[in-house]
């Protein structure tokens, strides 16, 4: 019997997702992590249009995981309605405007160790059965599992390690932005994500820009 090829972490995410999101009737499941550095990262997803809406949480700074993920507990939202506006005054019109109705999002830890959160996005209302609530623990322990292997083991180009390089590239740029602009570290943070919302671009590809030279912030624009 033929020994099966080793997949990067993120390819395995990615299959993990894919499966979810058929498993849990939803229009998509992302994984997201947060990196040693403070930087969060968007893992994987199970489609391009998920990744985009995943990623919105990084923009804003705010929604459903990353409470989960400061929580350290589910976060079970089945209808993105006006409680959702108030609590997430800008996350919550973005993603319903991508058609999402309810998200449902799954702290990833091993005890006290926070990996990430699994985020599953639906385009009706309502609440997960039992079952599928179930299921969606099962598919975070997967989740778990995949990061962890990932963190251990050397998988070539597609592994998790990109996903904290994606993190490193965050916080070299907001102390990029910190130095040009002369204001603190978190009001940086603000400014990245406010330039990403305004030119409809996602937080890791401005941080690179800004990081790479192709990109300068001054008081006037930024």
């Amino acid at each position: 019997m033929e020994t099966p090829s080793p997949r990067g972490a993120v390819s395995r995410l990615r299959a993990l997702c894919a499966d979810a999101t058929r498993e849990l009737s939803a229009a998509g499941v992302g994984v997201s992590m947060k990196a040693t550095d403070g930087g969060y990262g968007m893992a994987a997803a199970s489609d391009p249009a998920t990744e985009r809406i995943e990623e919105l949480q990084f923009t804003f700074g705010e929604g459903p995981c990353v409470d989960a993920f400061s929580s350290q507990r589910p976060v079970l939202i089945a209808d993105l309605d006006g409680e959702a506006v108030r609590r997430w005054p800008v996350y919550t019109p973005a993603v319903r405007q991508a058609g999402i109705r309810a998200v449902f999002a799954f702290p990833l830890q091993v005890g006290a160790a926070r990996l990430g959160v699994l985020d599953v996005f639906r385009t009706e209302v309502g609440p997960l059965s039992r079952g599928e609530l179930g299921r969606a623990i099962t598919f975070s322990d997967l989740a778990v599992a995949t990061l962890l292997d990932g963190q251990g083991r050397v998988h070539g180009d597609d592994d998790i390690d990109e996903v904290i390089e994606h993190g490193a590239v965050v916080w070299q740029a907001q102390g990029m932005v910190m130095v040009m602009l002369g204001v603190t570290l978190a009001e940086a943070l603000v400014r990245l994500r406010a330039y990403a919302y305004r030119t409809d671009r996602r937080l890791g590809e401005v941080a690179a820009d800004i990081v790479a030279g192709r990109l300068h912030f001054d008081r006037d624009h930024s």
